[in-house]
């Protein structure tokens, strides 16, 4: 990638909404070009969209859990992502490597809707669960250090 447009993904992952009037002057080009490289980096995929963060106190989804999860029976085929992607309390879905095959991080309201959301998860995928609690979250969402 051209030092150019990890430029334009820093300043767009801080600020999806900066004008292409602004991009042009902090990158040192025309308006044209950056627009043009923007949606360069967009139709290559490098820019997969933009999106309005919100408060998650705010919202009402207080509640932040990492739960880890490792499927019952090993040799059975691994669906784990497709059989809990409409659970809508799940926010991120990794797979990791080490004990559990899966991480999951989830935002819900109450310890009772964590505790039922356990259970969906459970019942769902066929997987135990250990469940990590975040108390705070000092920063989150930071945009990518693209440095060479």
């Amino acid at each position: 990638m051209e030092e150019i447009d990890r430029q334009l993904v820093t300043l767009l992952s801080a600020d999806g909404r900066m004008s292409f009037t602004e991009l042009a002057k902090r990158t040192g080009l025309s308006v044209s070009a950056a627009h043009q490289r923007v949606r360069r980096l967009e139709q290559s995929g490098v820019i997969r969209g933009y999106v309005a963060l919100s408060d998650p106190d705010q919202v009402g989804l207080p509640l932040t859990a990492f739960i880890s999860i490792t499927p019952f029976d090993a040799s059975a085929p691994d669906d784990v992502p497709q059989r809990l992607e409409q659970v809508a309390a799940i926010e991120a879905c990794h797979s990791v490597a080490g004990d559990e095959n899966y991480i999951l991080k989830v935002r819900v309201a109450s310890p009772s809707a964590l505790e039922d959301l356990l259970q969906e998860i459970r019942t769902v995928a066929g997987v135990s669960t250990r469940t990590t609690i975040v108390l705070s979250t000092p920063y989150e969402n930071r945009p990518p250090d693209l440095r060479p």
